[in-house]
């Protein structure tokens, strides 16, 4: 696995070792609050991603918190508390991913200034 990210100041960078799992989007508040619109990310174990630089944390929940560059703002991560797992911003990887989104997520939250229309399945 080839794929590597950064935020948009360079302050941060991330190379997964192993292909991330379910490209998807999240429309929750507070994905749309962090990133102005919805959030389109993808997963991996935390021991297949390999982050150099200094990551802020904001538990944004009891069960979750958001990884961002303290430098630029960049929001980056997403983990569940005790998952394992990571979360990454997909709009951070650099050059072509081959990824495709598979779906949607928290639709019922979303904004009403858009619509989703591209087929995918939505929960």
């Amino acid at each position: 696995m080839s794929l590597r990210g950064r935020c948009n100041c360079g302050a941060v960078r991330f190379a997964l070792l192993s292909a991330p799992v379910e490209p998807l989007a999240c429309h929750c508040t507070q994905c749309r609050k962090q990133s102005g619109h919805y959030m389109a990310d993808a997963e991996v174990q935390e021991s297949e991603i390999v982050i150099e630089g200094e990551v802020r944390w904001y538990h944004a929940s009891e069960t979750a918190r958001r990884g961002f560059c303290p430098v630029c703002g960049s929001g980056l991560f997403w983990q569940r508390l005790g998952s394992g797992d990571v979360g990454f911003s997909l709009g951070a990887l650099e050059g072509p991913t081959g990824l495709r989104l598979e779906k949607h997520i928290h639709t019922a939250s979303k904004g009403d200034y858009y619509e989703i229309a591209d087929g995918l399945p939505q929960e």
